[in-house]
């Protein structure tokens, strides 16, 4: 099995007059934190919603586990084994939590329609065993005890942690956050942190674009930095912080710091 989980190059993507990306590229290894920062505008979102299959690029190759994806739907990026968060959630509000996480298991289903149609015994069984490993996910990221709970009643947090947690009902290769700590206060964002460095931890990959740097920078393994909507910096979180493009970007020329510690306190100010 390939240690690159995910290998994109040369994405391009144009909307009317607007150049959102250019020549934008990166590779994600088995396992690893990689996360995606860049200032409002930077072309973040254009490039997660090209990799999820939402938008076609004009231009990029793919590569998904060492052969070539074709993100053309979202349905069969679910598939082909990407799984993603959404910036605003996206949860069936009037569905319980455990019945929001079956249907994220359900794209690994077999029995087909006419099986539902029927309840077959092979259609039975199966939907147990959705339902087991729903309560399982739901444990997991830790909201099993709202398993019957409909989701809009769940606080925001929690239903921050149940998208999550439908995400890997899908069993993904890579599973994508899209600010999965927008809107959170400090100490939801603690157990998030958790959350996610145990999903790591347990052998996931995750692709994490988030505005909070210092969750970014004291999670992930890797960064790409964007700025309207070109690559300007790539690498470890610590090479990144001091990258004098990535601070100009962030704080402009007129404030630019100066010194062996303008990094990281830098880049962490403007967020």
């Amino acid at each position: 099995m390939t240690d690159v989980v995910l290998r994109v190059a040369g994405i391009s993507k144009r909307f009317g007059g607007l150049q959102a990306l250019s020549e934008v590229g990166l590779t994600i290894a088995r396992g690893q934190v990689y996360g995606l920062i860049g200032p409002n505008g930077a072309g973040k979102t254009t490039f997660f919603n090209v990799i999820t299959g939402l938008y076609t690029p004009d231009t990029g190759s793919f590569e998904l586990a060492g052969k070539p994806y074709t993100p053309s739907a979202v349905h069969e990026v679910a598939r082909a084994g990407i799984a993603r968060t959404f910036q605003n959630i996206r949860l069936f509000a009037d569905m319980t939590a455990l019945e929001n996480v079956m249907v994220g298991r359900h794209v690994r289903t077999h029995s087909g329609l006419l099986g539902a149609i029927f309840r077959s015994k092979t259609f039975k069984a199966e939907e147990a065993a959705i339902a087991s490993r729903a309560q399982e996910l739901l444990d997991y990221v830790g909201i099993g005890r709202f398993a019957e709970y409909k989701a809009r009643t769940l606080s925001y947090g929690d239903q921050r942690r149940l998208e999550i947690a439908r995400a890997l009902a899908t069993d993904p290769q890579l599973i994508a956050l899209d600010e999965p700590a927008a809107g959170m206060n400090s100490t939801e964002k603690v157990v998030l942190r958790e959350l996610i460095d145990r999903i790591r931890k347990d052998g996931r990959t995750i692709l994490l674009i988030e505005h909070d740097v210092k969750l970014v920078m004291g999670l992930c393994d890797r960064v790409t930095v964007l700025d309207y909507g070109k690559q300007i910096a790539e690498g470890s979180p610590y090479d990144v912080q001091r990258n004098e493009k990535v601070i100009e970007a962030y704080l402009g020329h007129s404030h630019k710091p100066t010194g062996e510690k303008a990094g990281a306190a830098a880049v962490g100010e403007k967020q």
